[in-house]
């Protein structure tokens, strides 16, 4: 296809994040019709359950974006010999490309001394759009950062190469996504969970051309190589520093040019810089109960559970419950490396708990009136058991059994039963 723009798309967090849909919409509105688009396995190509979310992912762009996309590999090492062939020219013939949450550093391992990042590199110059999101997006800069290996394993903070990508549109810099993460509560995770101690050690490591871009969640940064702009998207903002110092904070809704994104130009003098200006806004954030963070759903399904509870409205508290474990689900793709989700699978836990619990103060009443309570909890583990979260519809089995009300498995489906002594 002739006269493809020219783009380095870059989204701070996961690939299916609600407000991210019409970043994505814009972005594909640029291509000619029947434009190819595709879906790089490689991130997180390690995990047991990628095949879900490739599924889960293109779904995402077929009903939300209202475009198709193809997964591509390799996913793994051992893959490369059958498959990487046929990736590469798949790639080579894509309009549209686009990779997102998994491990940087695996996924680096995978492409560097490959012939992925020049495909990238020459579709950037010669026409196609990049877009790149949470773990995938660490990897555009000259440096990229080890997000796990720093937060989780304990290494010390230090950068490893990245693909380079951006060097294609002149710019030198390591690119942080997650800027703005608030999940750590009680310890700092901004900076895509390095905090600013380890943000300070790694910014000195930093020589005096590379400075760092920082994208919030829920938030893009779209590069146009042949405009020479940069357009920043969604509900946060975009950060530059250099010299461990903040440049500047580039809000949602701007469009600057590449030279004052990097510095060479005063921020304050649109003369030197070239004009700054507002984009038009684009359609209302889709608020999409997802577009929260984890914390603030498990903190949002707690409050709704205590209501409903207080009420003694068991069908609110086991809506809060299911509304939660889709949230966890959601959350489940974008794997960049925190420990949110096992703290909202623990509050998902104690929400059960207290759920079996008033159940058990329920079967102090007559059977009549326990038996709204006892359904509600049928359909609850039945809900769970269709959504193939047999270890949570267990524990709630389990729970439901303390507080002497048996859930049996049947044919037919599930149905509950008083436990007595004899």
């Amino acid at each position: 296809m002739a006269d493809l723009p020219r783009v380095i798309a870059i989204m701070g967090s996961g690939e299916t994040a609600p407000t991210m849909v019409t970043t994505h919409q814009e972005l594909f509105a640029r291509l000619p019709a029947g434009a190819r688009a595709v879906l790089v396995e490689t991130p997180y190509g390690f995990q047991e359950n990628a095949t879900e979310i490739s599924e889960r992912t293109i779904d995402y762009f077929h009903r939300r974006v209202g475009h198709d996309v193809v997964a591509i590999g390799p996913r793994t090492v051992a893959e490369h010999d059958s498959t990487w062939d046929g990736a590469i020219a798949a790639l080579q013939d894509a309009d549209y490309v686009f990779a997102g949450p998994g491990s940087p550093t695996y996924a680096l391992a995978q492409w560097h001394g490959s012939a992925f990042p020049d495909v990238l590199g020459a579709k950037l110059r010669n026409g196609g759009i990049v877009t790149f999101a949470s773990a995938a997006a660490v990897g555009l800069g000259r440096l990229a950062l080890p997000v796990y290996e720093i937060y989780k394993v304990g290494q010390a903070p230090e950068w490893v190469p990245g693909l380079d990508l951006l060097s294609v549109a002149g710019i030198d810099a390591a690119l942080i996504p997650h800027f703005d993460n608030a999940e750590g509560g009680t310890h700092d995770t901004r900076f895509c969970y390095l905090g600013a101690r380890r943000l300070d050690i790694l910014e000195r490591q930093l020589g005096d051309d590379t400075f760092v871009i920082g994208v919030d969640e829920h938030t893009a940064l779209i590069l146009d190589l042949s405009a020479r702009t940069a357009t920043v998207r969604g509900r946060g903002g975009v950060t530059v520093r250099r010299g461990r110092q903040t440049l500047r904070v580039i809000p949602s809704g701007t469009c600057i040019t590449l030279a004052e994104l990097q510095g060479e130009a005063d921020a304050g003098d649109t003369a030197a810089a070239g004009t700054t200006t507002p984009v038009p806004p684009a359609a209302a954030p889709d608020r999409d109960p997802s577009a929260r963070t984890l914390t603030e759903q498990v903190e949002r399904a707690t409050a709704t559970f205590d209501a409903a509870l207080e009420a003694r409205d068991a069908r609110a508290a086991v809506a809060a419950i299911l509304d939660l474990e889709a949230a966890i689900t959601q959350w489940s793709a974008d794997t960049t490396q925190s420990d949110e989700g096992d703290r909202a699978r623990a509050a998902l836990r104690a929400l059960i708990v207290r759920l079996g619990d008033a159940a058990s103060e329920g079967l102090r009443d007559p059977i009549e009136q326990i038996s709204p309570l006892a359904d509600v909890v049928v359909r609850t583990r039945t809900a769970l058991r269709a959504r193939r979260d047999f270890e949570l519809a267990d524990a709630l089995r389990d729970e439901a059994a303390l507080a002497g009300l048996e859930l049996r498995d049947t044919a037919d489906g599930t149905t509950w039963h008083l436990m007595t002594d004899d």
